[in-house]
């Protein structure tokens, strides 16, 4: 059973996650939190598999909570994605940033939600294609030089081939078309550099594939 923590200080709003995400044969909420410091202390006391984390609460704001359980080595398990009420840009790069597996409006579509709480376990980001584009373009932007590619030594040529194609947003499937690769093929060698980096995911990746320069602004291919 997938394990799901429900974080929004709207009860309604929590209440109509629940019965639509107790209604799936492999998911069951673990628990509620109506703000992010009751937040933290269930994710510690439950240890859910994902976290369903609305960015504005009351005590704790939803972004300064992912940060805390994506910086403790004991949560290290536990995915966080994100919910607002409003896909603004600057929400999407610091949730990111903060360590989140992905993004969503709380007016997506049911079925949606339930792929995101799988896709996250599943070790995917998820990031829509638009909000992925818009997500490495800020990251051009705002990149600076930089830092020293040390963690790349780790990567096979093949490996750091594949993450900079995941840097410019690309998907597997995108991915095995462009090397002439099976997509598992693909999803193997993305797997394998998160792995060996200690990314959380495909958006730890984009983070980790500018920070390392492998990337650069204008590389959006």
């Amino acid at each position: 059973m997938i394990r799901v923590l429900l974080a929004d200080d709207q009860s309604l709003v929590r209440a109509g996650f629940r019965a639509l995400l107790d209604a799936q044969p492999d998911v069951e909420v673990a628990g509620e939190a109506a703000d992010g410091e009751e937040a933290l202390r269930k994710v510690c006391e439950l240890r859910p598999d994902v976290v369903l984390m609305d960015i504005r609460m009351p005590r704790l704001d939803g972004l300064a909570a992912t940060r805390r359980i994506t910086g403790a080595e004991e949560l290290r398990d536990v995915r966080v994605v994100m919910l607002t009420t409003f896909e603004l840009d600057e929400y999407v790069f610091e949730a990111i940033r903060s360590g989140a597996s992905g993004f969503l409006v709380k007016d997506t579509e049911p079925e949606e939600l339930v792929r995101a709480v799988r896709a996250v376990v599943g070790g995917d980001a998820l990031l829509s294609p638009g909000v992925t584009r818009r997500l490495i373009a800020e990251f051009a932007a705002r990149s600076k030089e930089p830092a020293a590619a040390d963690a790349l030594a780790r990567l096979t040529e093949r490996e750091r081939e594949v993450m900079a194609l995941v840097g410019i947003g690309l998907s597997n499937e995108e991915i095995a078309r462009r090397l002439v690769v099976s997509p598992l093929t693909a999803k193997t060698h993305v797997s394998r550099a998160m792995v060996k980096l200690g990314a959380r995911d495909r958006a730890q990746l984009v983070v980790l594939a500018y920070e390392s320069g492998l990337v650069r602004p204008g590389w959006l291919g």
